[in-house]
Parts: C-alpha cells; structure tokens; sequence
C-alpha cells in the first residue's frame, strides 16, 4: 500500500461543562463529543524522506504548527518510517469548536499507521494523540464519547444521537486560549456537579439538560453568535448550542425536511451544513 484516502470528520459538543484549571495550562473539562460527517479530505502518500504538505487553504504551512505535519513527526521519532505527501482539502472552518485540526492530526496518525504497517495499539495511538492535542485521542476512537479529563479520558456511549444536525458556521474566528482565560472568573462561581451521562437515556438524550459553558462568555461578546441559537430554535430545533470554544452554533432537528428548510434562512449569510452523526460498528 503506497497510498491512502481518509475522511477527517469533525465534531461538536453536546454540553460543556468546565471544571477548573490545571498547572499545566489546561482545564478539566466535562462534555459529549459526537462526531458527525461533515469532514475534510486527506491524501497520504509515501515518498522516500521528509514531510511535504499541500492544501487548499493558504494558511496552513508544512512545519509543526500545522497538526498534521506534527502527526508525521510524532510517529518518525518513535517508528523506522521514511517520508511522506499529506494533502489536505479542508472544508471545516478553523476556529469553529469543530475540532478540524485535532481531527486531521488523528486521521494522520491512523493513515501512516496503516501505510506503513506500524501495528500500533489503541493506547499507544492514544497517547501519542494527547502529546498533540487535547481532542486528538476522541477523533482516533470517534463515535459518541463523554470527555472528562482535558477531554482525554473517554467513556463510549451506548448509541449515537438519530437526529440531524444543522450547522451554522459563521466568518467568526475565536481563540481557544483566549477565551479559557476569560472563564477565569466565570469559574470561581461555577461549583455545579453535572454528570452529562445522567441525562442519557436507553434510546435518547435529555437535551434540556445540556449546556456549554463557553455560551456565558461568548454570546456577550458575540452577539451575533447568540442570534443565531435563537433563530434555530425558532425554526424548530429541539436543541441548539454553541460547539466547544468556537463560532459555530448547531441546532439538532428531529425531522431532516426540516432542517433543510431551516437552512435555507441562513444559507445567504452563512456557512452552513447538514450534518449526521457517525456511527461507529
């Protein structure tokens, strides 16, 4: 096998619940991830030495600030592996809380694993995940996962969600860091224990309960943003949230016809994407 052909899904939160701040720069952080298909697309092929990265975007460069070229570089520090072509084509927005960057680091990891037979284990894949990034272990087991931890320790849920999912992804580029340091205060009152897995039933999610944190912070600094939600609730979303730390907001529909005719009303000023969950066998 010289060449291999992945689909880099992305994700979105349902709920986040932040629960302090760690010495090491991180916070622990409580939330479901579900992945859904709206994804980039990534191209890996072997070459005899060294790492050359193309893409459709101009603002990535081929050196370790860009994820995937670290994934490469993780893997040539620990395996006898030459080089390789990584092209990427990115549809997900960066800084959109839909985790694109984590995503592709992981599809890369799986994608060299498998070009060049390195027979690595869950965990050791996951743990080369986490040197990279906090979201990377989820996108290497992927599914429907409750995140505690720095979103690293991972507990699979019985069953995906069956809805669909409207994706508004507006030209707002939020700065992860930046706005962790924001919750600083937010967090001195934040003393609820929430358990997101008590709000998950046999057949289906208890949506009411679920809620992001970042919302706080955001929608007053974004209005825009908070605008938004509220426009997909009045469409008819059963649920609708801010994902992660980013600009993106999603409503979750229980009938496809109509997020369809939902996105139609924001299709004109936005980004947007019908999306479905990814369901792992």
């Amino acid at each position: 096998m010289d060449k291999v052909l992945l689909k880099s899904f992305s994700k979105v939160n349902i709920g986040l619940k932040i629960i302090n701040s760690r010495a090491d720069g991180y916070h622990n952080i409580h939330t479901v991830f579900q992945e859904i298909d709206f994804h980039d697309n990534i191209i890996l092929k072997k070459r005899n030495s060294g790492c050359y990265f193309t893409s459709n975007v101009d603002w990535l460069s081929n050196n370790e600030s860009n994820l995937c070229v670290k994934a490469w570089q993780c893997l040539v520090d620990r395996f006898d592996i030459s080089g390789i072509d990584i092209e990427l084509q990115k549809n997900i927005p960066p800084g959109s809380g839909l985790g694109g960057g984590s995503s592709n680091a992981a599809c890369t990891l799986k994608g060299l694993s498998m070009l060049y037979n390195l027979n690595i284990s869950l965990n050791d894949l996951l743990k080369i995940g986490s040197s990279i990034g906090a979201d990377v272990p989820f996108f290497i087991k992927g599914g429907c996962q409750i995140g505690s931890g720095i979103g690293d320790q991972l507990v699979k849920v019985g069953h995906s969600i069956k809805n669909t999912f409207l994706l508004v992804m507006p030209k707002i580029h939020i700065d992860t860091k930046a706005t962790f340091k924001k919750l600083k205060k937010f967090l001195d009152y934040n003393q609820e224990k929430v358990k997101f897995a008590d709000f998950i039933e046999k057949d289906k999610f208890l949506f009411k309960f679920f809620e992001n944190d970042f919302e706080t912070i955001i929608f007053p600094a974004y209005p825009e943003i908070g605008q938004i939600k509220s426009k997909l609730l009045n469409c008819g979303a059963i649920f609708s949230s801010l994902s992660g730390t980013g600009s993106t907001v999603y409503g979750v529909f229980d009938d496809e016809a109509k997020a369809i005719s939902a996105e139609s009303l924001f299709k004109v000023h936005y980004k947007t994407c019908i999306a479905h969950p990814v369901k792992i066998v």
